[in-house]
């Protein structure tokens, strides 16, 4: 009976950890400081390089801390110090492009994105919300700061800033701003920029992030230098891990089988 709990525990972890892993869309390429990561109400727990994560995801970084994620199309984002993200949608397949979605929330701070494949192939279906507006993401580099109203800079490419007042499109080399869900955005100088911004864009825009759609080629790990081999180590690991366990459960079925059949 021992040994018959023990297997159908083994089971239940390994489908558990194999589904948990088909889920995943995206790993931890880096993590500097206070990063946490948390799925709907669960509590949030201190993240690590090389960990994946899913759809419903909502990562914080505290101050003078710093995540870089990438996702399996190779999409990059940094999130500065301070910063709250939620990825609400996000699917890919490779060789299905017509399902191809990614959505996500800038709540707080400031972060930088570099499309992936999605967004290159699939630009109408990804996009970035902020408490103003929402920024649709045309196979673009670009960095958004929210320090009330939010600013946004684009260093490739094109992003559309809409909301109620409309859309305004913004391109490479520009600086734009939005100060309400219901004011149209409008573009700014450089010298207008509030000192928080401006440090934001300097600090994000200094962060290599390597390519962005040619990393979508080989998924998440091909996008970031090492982050393939740490997620796949992280994996492997807790795998490790749950054998041993397991191993260790039947071990002590068979022994008190043992002494209970002496």
């Amino acid at each position: 009976m021992l040994r018959s709990h023990a297997l159908s525990w083994a089971s239940g972890i390994w489908a558990y950890l194999f589904a948990s892993v088909a889920l995943a869309n995206g790993v931890f390429q880096g993590v500097t400081g206070e990063v946490k990561a948390g799925i709907g109400s669960e509590a949030p727990v201190d993240a690590s390089a090389g960990e994946r994560f899913r759809p419903g995801t909502t990562v914080t970084t505290g101050a003078n801390s710093r995540a870089v994620l990438r996702f399996d199309d190779g999409h990059a984002i940094v999130l500065h110090e301070n910063t709250e993200f939620r990825l609400t949608d996000y699917r890919f397949k490779r060789d299905r492009p017509q399902e191809d979605a990614f959505a996500a929330e800038l709540v707080k701070g400031a972060l930088r994105s570099v499309t992936g494949l999605v967004g290159q192939r699939s630009g109408n279906r990804v996009s970035l919300s902020v408490p103003q507006a929402t920024i649709g993401i045309r196979g673009a580099d670009f960095m958004v700061v929210l320090v009330n109203p939010a600013y946004v800079s684009v260093l490739n490419g094109a992003v559309g800033v809409t909301n109620a007042a409309g859309t305004v499109t913004f391109d490479a080399g520009a600086l734009g701003t939005v100060a309400a869900a219901t004011s149209l955005a409008a573009p700014i100088a450089a010298s207008a920029l509030p000192a928080e911004a401006s440090a934001a864009f300097n600090s994000l825009g200094n962060v290599a992030v390597g390519a962005g759609a040619s990393a979508g080629s080989g998924g998440a790990s091909a996008g970031a230098t090492g982050a393939g081999a740490a997620a796949g180590g992280g994996v492997s690991v807790t795998a490790a891990a749950v054998a041993a366990g397991i191993a260790g459960i039947a071990s002590a079925a068979g022994n008190s089988t043992a002494t209970a059949n002496h």
